[in-house]
């Protein structure tokens, strides 16, 4: 795979087709819960032809209370932590999962800026978790800085595939 950060949402074509292929491999259907890509995820896959075999639903929760509505977060957990967390992106990716027909869900949750950081959670911090029935949630933290809008949520897409390609290469499938 290629280590250069993408620079437009056509970078993305080569990583989603392998994602896509390896999900049919498997016999897997996935879903995705996006708050700082907006659907770009589940829009970069479905570009590739024959991904309605194992695209489920996409759930794109931008506010606190969407994510609690469609996902069943907690609002409690939101108001507690804080929308952009670890604990939200798993509950996130776990309400996904069991709000869908999906065997393997990827959420992610962040600060895509150009504003909107604290010194706590700056610009570019984005968490991401991968749920998958019978397993433990996986939960990735990534600071990808203070860039530009596009460059975050760029690499966040790049970073929610190479996760469901990690996560799935740990499972044996249908």
């Amino acid at each position: 795979m290629n280590d250069k950060p993408p620079q437009s949402f056509d970078d993305f074509t080569p990583l989603a087709a392998l994602v896509v292929e390896n999900l049919k491999s498997k016999g897997m259907m996935v879903a995705t819960a996006e708050s700082c890509t907006g659907g770009l995820i589940c829009g970069a896959l479905t570009e590739i032809a024959g991904s309605s075999a194992v695209v489920d639903r996409g759930f794109v929760t931008y506010s606190n209370e969407a994510k609690s509505e469609l996902l069943g977060v907690s609002p409690e957990l939101i108001r507690s932590v804080g929308a952009v967390s670890g604990e939200v992106a798993i509950a996130m990716a776990e309400g996904a999962l069991s709000h869908s027909n999906a065997d393997i869900a990827i959420s992610v949750t962040g600060i895509a800026g150009p504003g909107g950081g604290s010194v706590e959670k700056p610009v570019g911090t984005v968490h991401l978790a991968v749920a998958c029935a019978d397993r433990e949630t996986e939960h990735i933290h990534c600071s990808f800085g203070d860039r530009s809008r596009q460059a975050i949520r760029l690499e966040t897409v790049q970073t929610a595939f190479t996760s469901i390609l990690n996560a799935l290469s740990k499972v044996s499938g249908r």
